[in-house]
């Protein structure tokens, strides 16, 4: 069973239960759906506060890497196709948008996402980017779209190199259902090491070329 990398504060109480209050009379349900309603309008916008700051941070201190990488590409035989590849995803609420990612392969495909974030199609953090048409978007599992997609999630620090669907299909959902600021701090912060540590198992089972 996979790891799950989730920090939680509060306990669930049964809906349209009384909560004490400070010196009067206890809180009923619709102050209880009040309080729930800011309490995620709260975590939304720190969110995108987060993406947004974050994102233009990545992409200054990232920036050199895209002409390089450009460059690179065009030099290659693929690079007749072009630079960058084209695809549909399903973003927040199902809404479709063109998602932009580089021609080669690891983590260097990934450095245009980080335009998405910075213009709100995207997350730093969140569940795996899905084509529209997906199983994922449709029936139980569609709450996934509540969120944008993110570049990492609990997908990508689960330590494992190749994670079977139906595993990542549960942290994304684990995900949507408890995610918070902290969370996704405490992913964002282990995304790099567990990036390197799956090069590094890569490396090792790569066979030895022959002189």
């Amino acid at each position: 069973m996979t790891q799950l990398f989730v920090l939680e504060f509060t306990q669930r109480r049964p809906w349209g239960a009384s909560l004490p209050g400070p010196a009067g009379p206890s809180v009923r349900e619709s102050d209880t759906s009040r309080i729930s309603h800011e309490r995620v309008w709260g975590s939304m916008t720190a969110k995108r506060a987060l993406d947004l700051i974050g994102g233009l941070i990545l992409l200054l201190a990232l920036s050199p890497l895209f002409p390089a990488v450009t460059l690179l590409i065009a030099l290659r035989p693929q690079g007749l196709d072009g630079v960058l590849r084209r695809r549909v995803m399903a973003g927040r609420e199902g809404h479709p948008f063109p998602i932009l990612t580089f021609r080669t392969p690891g983590p260097l495909a990934a450095l245009p996402l980080l335009l998405h974030v910075v213009r709100g199609e995207m997350s730093l953090v969140g569940p795996c980017p899905l084509v529209p048409d997906h199983r994922e978007c449709v029936g139980e599992a569609r709450r996934r779209l509540s969120v944008r997609p993110g570049l990492t999630g609990l997908w990508q620090i689960s330590g494992r190199s190749e994670l079977p669907w139906e595993e990542r299909e549960l942290l994304d959902l684990h995900y949507v259902d408890h995610h918070w600021l902290g969370m996704d701090l405490a992913i964002l912060a282990r995304t790099l090491p567990a990036v390197r540590r799956r090069r590094a198992a890569a490396g090792e089972t790569r066979p030895a070329r022959l002189a």
